[in-house]
């Protein structure tokens, strides 16, 4: 009782607040209100909501599973994903806001042409359908039926229990999605990101003072003496995760997701100026630095308890939060388990009403409808969504290399086509309309083809890194002997595209902390590499000390009093 009430509580917090912060009816009345939230996001909402958009329960389930079984080799995802998110700050955002577009398939409109437009918003809507809301749903219903054993409590077998938690999360997540608009959810997420790394960091904690019997160093020294097989970032080739595939398809994948994904992106595209989007942006790549401590590590952790003796790895890390944590604190950290599924689903519904609505129901369906119309079909669009996400979500059980592992591979029929095309868009004006229509076909029906029917012998990121290369070359080619009209970007002027001064140097202190993370949890490391290593950390510490004092000592010329009296009276 006491944990669901500690559940209840901190719900209706997250609740009351978010809508105390958009009562203002006037932001769900126009699609640039209900959709970029009237671009008024500032730091601290966008770095929070992109965390959270990303962050939810296939990572604390189904990350920490792949640590059960692997170890902190699969620290790849997050880890590398603070490279690209770096990259996307420094060179993607600034001309997407430059440009004032409110969706990925808007930008590759202008670039291309109107088809591009209907093509890439279908994709899009294809794979949040496919591969992100089912699995977000049901292994936040796996999660909720390890804290509150629901099964136990309604007297139904467990199959019943997880449709139960499946349709009521999914219900109430689409209740934010679809009524409170982007604003609603980045709010919410604020409070969740919050609670979520402080709940996941007393996960940690707890289950190492479970081991080290009130000692938290003695636990993680205990986990660490016991399995150091586990503490390897690099992985061999045959691993779930090769070294070799951080330079191929896992930065191919992290860039699709972190650059051109449409419910990512959504996020900073509501910025009031390219400085507030850079700071939330650099900030979610700092947390994404932290985030290892509660995605991966309790799963090495429970892997020591448990002895490697659980039937499905997916089921390791509600299994570790219902041992250790006291039970005022499940009903804390359950609210945000839900908060974080919350999230991952309501911004994928929002990010499908907004290509559904701004790329097809006003330029396709019905051009003449106004503002509220759009709004109205999109929330209506939302609901079919949703309904049709809990019908599927039961089904993606028993996936035999883990949940987690199951949305990269299908992931994979959509990143590596769609990034090349947004790149390939951006960085020449030569490729023409077609060759980016055929690149779209090739990149999926090639991986489609060779992953799921040929089956190669061959991990499904080298084949991404593979395909994606054989992708830009296809589009260059017909872009050489075919080039395309002459496409010229446009400056709305929608928000102030001044960037942050301390962008570049916030990146590569962020590129310094990922590279001395993979050093020193690697195994039997050479002398010539650590040597290097420390020539690279001091020239980019260096380099930010020096840019810190710029801005610390820098002082805008002010005139004297004297002066000013001077020039009046003349």
């Amino acid at each position: 009782m006491l944990a669901f009430l500690s559940f209840i509580g901190f719900t209706l917090l997250v609740a009351g607040f978010a809508y105390y912060k958009t009562r203002n009816k006037h932001l769900s009345d126009s699609t640039e209100g209900y959709f970029l939230g009237g671009r008024s996001l500032t730091g601290i909402y966008i770095g929070s909501s992109m965390l959270l958009m990303n962050l939810s329960t296939e990572h604390l389930v189904g990350l920490n599973g792949l640590a059960f079984r692997t170890g902190f080799i699969v620290m790849a995802w997050e880890v590398i994903a603070a490279l690209t998110i770096v990259l996307f700050a420094i060179y993607f955002l600034p001309k997407y806001l430059k440009l004032g577009i409110s969706t990925i398939p808007e930008y590759l409109e202008r670039r291309f042409d109107k088809n591009m437009l209907l093509i890439t918003s279908i994709l899009f809507l294809a794979m949040y359908v496919i591969s992100l809301l089912p699995i977000v749903l049901y292994t936040g219903a796996i999660a909720l039926e390890s804290l509150f054993q629901v099964s136990r409590v309604f007297q139904v077998d467990k199959t019943t229990a997880l449709w139960i938690m499946v349709w009521g999360v999914g219900g109430l997540g689409a209740i934010y999605a679809i009524f409170g608009g982007i604003k609603a959810i980045a709010v919410a997420d604020t409070i969740n990101g919050v609670g979520l790394i402080v709940g996941g960091l007393m996960v940690t904690v707890f289950a190492l003072l479970y081991v080290g019997d009130g000692s938290v160093w003695k636990g993680l020294t205990d986990v660490y003496q016991t399995h150091p097989e586990k503490f390897n970032s690099i992985g061999s080739e045959d691993s779930l995760v090769p070294f070799s595939t951080l330079f191929t398809g896992l930065l191919i994948s992290n860039m699709f997701f972190w650059c051109t994904n449409q419910s990512i992106v959504q996020k900073s595209l509501g910025a009031k100026n390219l400085a507030e989007g850079q700071k939330g942006v650099m900030l979610c790549a700092l947390f994404k630095l932290i985030i290892p401590t509660i995605i991966i590590l309790p799963g090495i952790i429970a892997f020591h308890i448990f002895n490697g003796q659980i039937d499905n790895p997916d089921n390791a890390y509600p299994a570790l939060v219902q041992l250790v944590l006291p039970k005022v604190l499940v009903g804390f950290f359950a609210a945000v388990v839900v908060g974080a599924v919350f999230s991952t689903f309501s911004g994928g519904l929002n990010s499908s009403v907004t290509l559904f609505t701004v790329n097809i129901y006003k330029p396709r369906i019905s051009p003449n409808a106004t503002e509220a119309q759009a709004v109205t079909a999109g929330k209506y669009l939302g609901i079919g969504l949703a309904l049709a996400t809990m019908l599927i979500a039961p089904l993606v059980a028993n996936a035999p290399d883990g949940l987690f592992y199951l949305i990269q591979q299908l992931q994979g029929i959509f990143n590596a086509p769609i990034l090349s095309v947004v790149l390939v868009g951006l960085m020449t004006k030569r490729v023409p309309p077609i060759a980016a229509k055929l690149g779209l076909l090739f990149g999926m029906s090639a991986y489609i083809i060779c992953h799921f029917i040929l089956n190669f012998n061959i991990h499904f990121f080298h084949l991404v890194g593979i395909l994606f290369v054989l992708n830009i070359i296809f589009m260059l080619t017909i872009g050489y002997f075919f080039p395309a009209e002459s496409y010229q970007e446009v400056y709305t002027k929608q928000v102030d595209i001044t960037p942050w001064s301390m962008v570049k140097p916030a990146g590569y202190l962020i590129t310094l902390i990922v590279v001395s993370m993979y050093v020193f949890l690697a195994k039997n490391v050479p002398a010539y590499v650590m040597a290097l290593y420390y020539v690279f950390a001091a020239s980019i510490l260096g380099y930010v000390f020096y840019q810190i004092g710029r801005e610390l000592f820098k002082h805008p010329v002010v005139a004297s009093t004297s002066d000013k009296t001077g020039a009046s009276e003349k």
